[in-house]
């Protein structure tokens, strides 16, 4: 199993570099980091009073790094998942945020837990999944890798402004789906005609 510190890097490294595209309600982002969450820990790196583009694209590989293992893996309370769990979870949560429990919360209940769907990792959430992960080690990580390429997908339905990030210009899967099936085992990922089908309703 791959260590936090591992994950984390491997998140900025798939991230990429500086870029601020007008179709990404992110805004301008540099690995991964995004303009909104730099304004909200008031990372002003040139020091001239406000946080803009120009103090995203100035964000370091290892400030990037730092900030996911505190914000987005520590202060969620990540930690206090099953380890099975974690990669997977803490990727969705550099991409979405507390959707990444949301989709977890969701899927537990599916498996018989009665929990709010708030994207808190409460205790009774964690308890859930340390329950669900006893039950079904075997199959857990592989069913929340498939609930959040669901999710993507649902979300390129309702916004077709999306689109682009679920399927490629060839048709092909798009980096969001491909993000997601890293964490699914091979026998789970689309076909590329299941794909096709999955879309094919999409303008």
């Amino acid at each position: 199993m791959r260590d936090v510190l591992q994950l984390a890097e491997e998140i900025v490294a798939r991230e990429g570099g500086y870029v601020n595209d007008p179709n990404d309600p992110g805004g301008a982002t540099n690995f991964g980091v995004t303009i909104h969450t730099m304004r909200r820990l008031g990372l002003d790196l040139n020091g001239d009073g406000a946080v803009t583009p120009a103090d995203v694209r100035a964000l370091s590989r290892t400030q990037a790094v730092e900030i996911f293992l505190d914000h987005y893996y520590t202060r969620p309370g990540l930690a206090g998942l099953p380890v099975l769990l974690q990669p997977s979870v803490f990727d969705m949560y550099v991409n979405a945020g507390g959707n990444a429990v949301r989709i977890l919360q969701r899927l537990l209940n599916q498996m018989g837990a009665d929990l709010t769907v708030d994207g808190a990792l409460g205790p009774q959430t964690l308890a859930a999944a340390h329950r669900a992960a006893a039950e079904a080690p075997d199959h857990l990580a592989d069913a929340y890798g498939i609930a959040r390429r669901d999710y993507y997908y649902a979300l390129a339905d309702r916004r077709p402004a999306s689109r682009r990030y679920a399927r490629r210009r060839d048709g092909g899967k798009g980096g969001w789906i491909l993000r997601a099936e890293e964490f699914i085992a091979p026998r789970y990922h689309l076909t590329e005609a299941q794909h096709r089908a999955r879309t094919a309703g999409w303008a």
